[in-house]
């Protein structure tokens, strides 16, 4: 089986490209910007006929999109998270379309969430911000493209290799400056809101699931960790791991979306029937590894 993966070197492609390395008979090839991959792609500015040659050349069985852009402006997000995964689809259906599809999306599409009320795929979306309508724009494309395809509503990632960027990358990396210093300060933002945190490995698990399912799949599956848990807690948790002996000081403002969307929380039971998924790891399994690897890379 033959398997492209875009994106291939960035934190979930890195993981993905691993658990699907370890599928038998899998032969797994890396697209992406960055050097070290096998096929250089950039979804934000490749032409429809230049992926198609790729995609011709590789003859993929699957391919998994793991390319995405969770920051900078609104044009820069729309490039990568909606032009990207709509010119990957006219390039799948002109080189290879019979080949399964596996994109992942964000549980930012959903928008703010009702507490105690996980939602289901059939929810209406309404995100908030560029990021969610940039991503829920490439979910459009890759439902509508007429291709043996799957969206991975991923919620939040955590885990091994968090990048600094991220939240748990960030506050791992403040709380490996502070190190044991007593009079040490982490300044952070409100952290009342409630998200969905999901360990990276089990995404990495449901991609190899959605690429090597037989049979077509629902177009959308959410894949999150299946609580609703305080931003406060994941912060705290984490200084315990590090030993952290400072205070934990919260500002009484956010981000914008953080005071827009303060609950978040997916019905993770779809996967369970289409894909017999379902998270391996907590979320004090997932902190334990992020602390235990380089979480500032």
């Amino acid at each position: 089986m033959r398997i492209l993966v875009l994106g291939r070197t960035g934190y979930l492609g890195t993981h993905v490209a691993a658990g699907l390395r370890a599928v038998p008979g899998a032969q797994v090839l890396g697209g992406g910007r960055s050097a070290g991959v096998e096929h250089r792609v950039d979804l934000a500015t490749v032409r429809r006929e230049q992926l198609a040659k790729i995609l011709a050349a590789v003859a993929p069985d699957a391919v998994v999109n793991c390319a995405g852009a969770t920051g900078g402006d609104a044009v820069a997000l729309a490039e990568v998270n909606a032009r990207g995964p709509a010119v990957l689809c006219a390039a799948l259906r002109d080189a290879a379309p019979a080949a399964r599809l596996v994109h992942l999306g964000s549980a930012a599409e959903y928008g703010p969430g009702a507490p105690d009320a996980p939602v289901t795929e059939s929810a209406p979306t309404s995100p908030v911000g560029p990021y969610g309508a940039t991503k829920l724009a490439g979910t459009a494309a890759v439902t509508a493209a007429g291709l043996d395809a799957v969206v991975l509503r991923v919620g939040n990632p955590v885990g091994p290799g968090a990048p600094a960027a991220s939240l748990p990358g960030r506050i791992t990396a403040m709380l490996r400056e502070a190190g044991p210093d007593a009079a040490a300060v982490l300044r952070l933002g409100d952290l009342s809101a409630y998200r969905d945190f999901v360990d990276v490995r089990d995404v990495a698990r449901a991609v190899v699931l959605a690429a090597t399912a037989p049979g077509s799949l629902p177009p959308v599956l959410n894949i999150g960790g299946g609580r609703a848990v305080p931003v406060r807690e994941l912060v705290h948790a984490l200084a315990g791991r590090a030993g952290f002996r400072g205070r934990v000081e919260e500002s009484t403002t956010g981000s914008v979306r953080s005071a827009q969307v303060s609950w978040q929380c997916s019905d993770i039971s779809a996967a369970g029937r289409a894909l017999g998924w379902r998270p391996a790891h907590t979320l004090d399994d997932a902190l334990t590894a992020l602390w235990e690897s380089d979480g500032t890379r």
